[in-house]
């Protein structure tokens, strides 16, 4: 969750909901979870705490995911008044993705990333084995290895921990197998779309889209998002931010510009 100002909060007359996925927290696993299964669990909540009929959608890393299902699969006319996404993990088998780049953009993984994903999108069945055998290296967000961290990522995360900013153990008190491993099966799988092939979904643009990058991203690394953004300039705003890691919505009055840049276009 990012950690907006409550002077922000309260000047605007806003509120966020922030729920555990399945698998996550307290909620129930979900085996066969898709995308689209997801985007289900959204519409589901809205209706149930009567958000009303448009509400704002923010999806942070992993949870990229529902931001783009979300602009697939929920009607404009119905739930979307805004997305924003902030370095939303791609999938580098994505077919719209030039081969060329997406070899490139997954080469730029240290190699515990590199055979992790290619494992979550070729084996899926041997996902939780890869990251619980001790022969090769797993996935450096399980094993908490510093190579994916950018220098800003380090500053950050040691701030957070030196606040008590660190609920991993709630997030994944579920074990990591119904967490984190079902959705690098999820997040790079076979989508039932290609986000990079996506057409505009707001043909009168009365929807805000917006994409957020660190260039010094290593868990996700800028190519795949400057691609993006480039096919999308017409109804997707990029917002690169230089010498900025994963961490970035993190820093300090961060969450606000994130805030506020969302909320201003419908002004």
């Amino acid at each position: 969750m990012m950690l907006c100002g409550q002077e922000l909060v309260e000047e605007l007359g806003i509120y966020f909901v922030s729920y555990d996925r399945p698998g996550y927290g307290e909620s129930d696993p979900h085996p066969s979870r898709t995308v689209k299964s997801q985007v289900s669990d959204i519409e589901e909540l809205a209706d149930q705490l009567g958000l009303g009929s448009k509400f704002y959608l923010i999806g942070y890393s992993l949870g990229g995911q529902l931001g783009w299902g979300c602009l697939k699969y929920i009607p404009h006319r119905y739930r979307l008044a805004g997305v924003t996404l902030l370095t939303p993990a791609s999938n580098y088998w994505w077919p719209g993705f030039p081969s060329n780049l997406s070899t490139e953009a997954l080469y730029k993984h240290p190699p515990c990333d590199y055979w992790s994903l290619r494992v979550a999108h070729y084996a899926p069945w041997l996902t939780h084995w890869w990251n619980t055998q001790n022969w090769f290296p797993i996935l450096g967000a399980i094993s908490k290895s510093p190579h994916i961290l950018s220098r800003e990522d380090k500053e950050v995360v040691a701030k957070l921990i030196a606040k008590g900013v660190d609920n991993m153990e709630h997030v994944r008190q579920q074990g990591e197998y119904e967490s984190l491993h079902r959705d690098l099966n999820v997040g790079f799988g076979n989508w039932e779309f290609d986000p990079v092939e996506m057409e505009n979904p707001f043909t009168n643009n009365e929807v805000s889209v917006h994409l957020w990058q660190g260039d010094e991203d290593i868990l996700v690394p800028a190519i795949l998002q400057r691609y993006i953004a480039e096919r999308h300039s017409s109804w997707i705003q990029y917002h690169e931010l230089a010498g900025s890691g994963h961490f970035f919505p993190y820093l300090d009055g961060m969450a606000d510009t994130i805030v506020k840049t969302m909320l201003n276009d419908k002004e």
